[in-house]
């Protein structure tokens, strides 16, 4: 199967959600969905048969532009991610009614198409174009569909869109530079170059600017837990589960190979930067009083321990990193789900109004605990197998990052299970909590099954990862 077929599927699916009317499109992108993680699986067979997937053919002849694809270990692991993410998002959905819904699935798989591309994409400006095409439909989701006052939903989903913006056209001069030098956007040339230390400072701060706030690092994280709260929680999953994964992924594919110098000098700066996040996101979590920002501030701590692990350049930071990068995916999505079903129930998300759930839903608050012991980090979960391994890197560097960084697991465990004592337990809630619905059930399970079984055997992914992380490492250590 051609590389470029999932890409296909995905966008004439967009169409297909869109022209088949509000009544069928959930159906319509849930299939899309399914049908593209089934083509996921396709490309996984093929690469494990030792196949190369890869597709290139010129786009524009000047500049030299390709329309260029390619499928290593690395890259199909997060499109599994979004390919399997993606169809869970869109089913969890089926318990809203949304006005207009033919548009609202389109721009999801739409997204889901634009996200995938990115993975792919092995010319500079291709992916560019990509990376800023995911931003579209999630403005849209956020502003249309979002929750909370117009005026304040507006100016939280603005801010996100000319941020992210403002931080992307830094990218996108870099690629013009590197285009100049390279003649081609191919990241196969472009790795090739013998940039000076000085040029490869400012190459990897334009490319720093666009992922930092897009995953997001401390300082630049201020839109995130406005968006988080005021998108619905679809867009919500969509941004946390997938989409800041384009700014770690890319660190790894594009920023530290490109510019492996630079990495190296200032490692300890944004090894820090990283470390900060998680101190700060955990403080600030303990603080919050609405489910939905507790949860934004929860991700922020865990993207920067991610962060801090591929900045220490070793093969276990980086298979760390993407392994967390997985992990976190499902976890947090499933939270946010958690946070939605609640919230279907009794119409809020402030934790003081909720509490006394246990008694009324048992399976619910077992589904629950689940993830949160996940969230945490507990041992046969497959977060721990990630925290783990980048801690571990943080060590092999200095063992106060490790020490500090570890405060991940403490701080988190700590404001993850008193938000679990305080919206769950207590004396019996006098609202009635309706036990949750067959779709609801599934949707968690498939969630927790997938973080039990790869956080007991996580082989099958670090086989698939390890190579192409391996070769990812040879490129930053070509200057020695």
């Amino acid at each position: 199967m051609d590389v470029t077929t999932l890409l296909i599927i995905l966008l004439v699916g967009t169409f297909a959600t869109y022209f088949s009317g509000d009544k069928w499109a959930p159906k319509v992108a849930l299939l899309v969905g399914i049908t593209a993680f089934a083509s996921a699986i396709c490309l996984l067979n093929q690469y494990n048969l030792g196949n190369e997937i890869s597709y290139t053919k010129l786009w524009i002849a000047k500049p030299k532009i390709y329309l260029a694809f390619q499928a290593d270990g690395l890259a199909l692991a997060m499109l599994l991610l979004t390919t399997a993410l993606t169809p869970i998002i869109i089913f969890s959905s089926f318990g809203n009614t949304y006005k207009n819904s033919k548009a609202f699935y389109a721009l999801i798989v739409f997204m889901s198409f634009a996200m995938s591309g990115t993975f792919l994409a092995s010319d500079g400006l291709l992916y560019y174009i990509f990376w800023e095409l995911a931003l579209i439909p999630i403005y849209f989701i956020a502003l249309i569909w979002g929750n909370g006052d117009a005026e304040e939903r507006k100016k939280a989903v603005v801010k996100f869109f000319i941020y992210t913006l403002a931080g992307s056209l830094f990218m996108l001069i870099a690629f013009i530079y590197l285009q100049t030098k390279a003649g081609s956007f191919l990241i196969s040339d472009l790795t090739q170059l013998k940039l000076s230390s000085t040029e490869q400072f400012w190459i990897f701060l334009a490319f720093f600017l666009a992922y930092a706030i897009k995953i997001p690092l401390i300082p630049f994280h201020t839109w995130q837990a406005k968006v988080y709260q005021k998108a619905p929680t679809v867009g919500t999953m969509l941004l946390s589960g997938i989409m800041l994964k384009m700014g770690l992924y890319s660190v790894i594919r594009w920023q530290l190979p490109i510019a492996p110098l630079a990495a190296k000098e200032y490692m300890y700066v944004f090894i820090g930067l990283g470390i900060a996040g998680v101190i700060y996101g955990s403080i600030v979590a303990l603080r919050q009083k609405d489910l939905k920002k507790l949860l934004a501030y929860s991700s922020l701590a865990h993207v920067g321990l991610i962060a801090a692990g591929a900045y220490t350049l070793t093969l276990d930071g980086l298979r760390g990193a993407v392994l967390q990068m997985i992990a976190h995916g499902f976890v947090v999505v499933g939270l946010f789900f958690v946070a939605e079903i609640i919230y279907r129930r009794y119409e809020t998300r402030k934790i003081a109004e909720m509490g006394g759930i246990r008694a009324q839903t048992p399976k619910f608050t077992s589904m629950f605990m689940l993830l949160v012991l996940a969230s945490v980090a507990l041992p046969s979960t497959f977060n721990f197998v990630g925290e783990f391994t980048v801690l571990f890197s943080l060590s092999q560097v200095n063992i106060w990052f490790a020490i500090f960084g570890g405060t991940t697991i403490i701080l988190g465990a700590y404001y993850m299970l008193k938000m679990f004592q305080h919206v769950m337990l207590g004396e019996t809630n006098t609202k009635l909590f309706a036990d949750v619905t067959f779709n609801e059930g599934l949707t968690l399970v498939i969630i927790i099954a997938v973080l039990f079984f790869f956080g007991l055997y996580p082989k099958p992914i670090m086989t698939l990862i390890t190579p192409s992380l391996e070769n990812i490492l040879t490129q930053i250590n070509r200057f020695n």
